[in-house]
């Protein structure tokens, strides 16, 4: 598989090394915890006995942050009755 995604890499111009491995941080990353999955279901996606080895794979993005800060501001205001 890593002999594929070198070659991907080459006949698109990317100068990193791809692996399996890379994808699978990838995937837990941008993909998945991007996009709202709950990390305790990237877990088992992953096949992962626990959590630990999950936030290994998984790091957390500054846009996850402001997206899940903007959700919590969203519930904070609707939920605030004068």
């Amino acid at each position: 598989m890593n002999a594929y995604l070198k070659e991907i890499a080459d006949g698109c111009g990317i100068d990193k090394q791809l692996s399996f491995h890379i994808a699978r941080h990838t995937f837990a990353t941008t993909i998945t915890l991007g996009n709202g999955v709950p990390i305790e279901t990237v877990s088992k996606m992953l096949g992962h006995k626990s959590l630990k080895q999950t936030q290994h794979h998984a790091k957390i993005l500054d846009i996850k942050i402001s997206k899940d800060m903007e959700k919590l501001r969203m519930v904070l205001k609707e939920g605030v009755q004068y």
